[in-house]
């Protein structure tokens, strides 16, 4: 479709053809696609940099290389990533999500660490007196004092790539990126428009239901906040 020169901003017509149908670039198609890969790429990319992370802060002179390594995958551009992979994994959804997972590492390797390195070491300390391992003192008090930097990051890795998503669209993936490259090249606005507004919407809803997961993960967190509010007060 060739747009007209007294061709709307959004055509709701098409809007709502393209919503209650399914069809290879309808929208609720390419809608769970954007949330098919943005969550396999964070799940993913927490089952590796979580490791890693905990593996930096038990050994401290890891954690410059593996920060130099993600850090180097992370300046890398998304779409030059995109065409070095090709000529490996070809033109797939595994290419896309390498891309993907790399730009993840980074902020949730730096997040986890600085989480960890948050616990005091008087609470620490205390648990070890009481007798707990060191994988106990890990899963049972570094880890649940750290949540809140953690998932800190998961939401900025989650926000990352909803907008990386979209890039994949020019090697044939990139859920609601694929309406934006529909519509730029057909100088079609309506497919744009509802493109980027819902990437935009997407990212927004992301953040905040991780915010609410982050809070109610960590109800100690609030306590504080209100003791150290009514001391404020007084």
């Amino acid at each position: 479709m060739i747009a007209q020169a007294d061709e709307p901003l959004v055509r709701w017509d098409w809007v709502a053809d393209h919503l209650t149908r399914f069809c290879r670039n309808c929208i609720p198609t390419v809608l769970a696609q954007h949330l098919q890969l943005t969550g396999i790429a964070v799940g993913v990319g927490i089952l590796i940099a979580l490791p890693l992370a905990v593996l930096a802060f038990r050994h401290r002179r890891l954690y410059p290389p593996i920060t130099w390594v993600t850090g180097v995958l992370y300046t890398i551009p998304s779409l030059a990533l995109f065409m070095l992979l090709i000529p490996i994994t070809h033109i797939s959804t595994l290419t896309a999500e390498i891309g993907l997972v790399s730009y993840t590492l980074l902020i949730l390797i730096r997040n986890t660490v600085a989480g960890l390195d948050g616990v005091p070491e008087d609470t620490k300390e205390a648990a070890l007196a009481m007798g707990f391992t060191r994988r106990q003192l890990l899963w049972r008090v570094e880890l649940p004092l750290a949540l809140p930097a953690i998932i800190a990051g998961i939401r900025i890795a989650t926000v990352t790539t909803v907008g990386l998503v979209t890039v994949t669209a020019l090697i044939g993936m990139g859920g609601l990126g694929r309406l934006i490259r529909d519509g730029l090249q057909t100088f079609f606005p309506t497919p744009t428009v509802v493109g980027a507004t819902l990437s935009v919407a997407l990212a927004v809803a992301a953040d905040v239901l991780l915010l609410g997961v982050q809070r109610g993960l960590s109800p100690w967190t609030r306590r504080r906040l209100r003791r150290a509010g009514v001391r404020a007060e007084g």
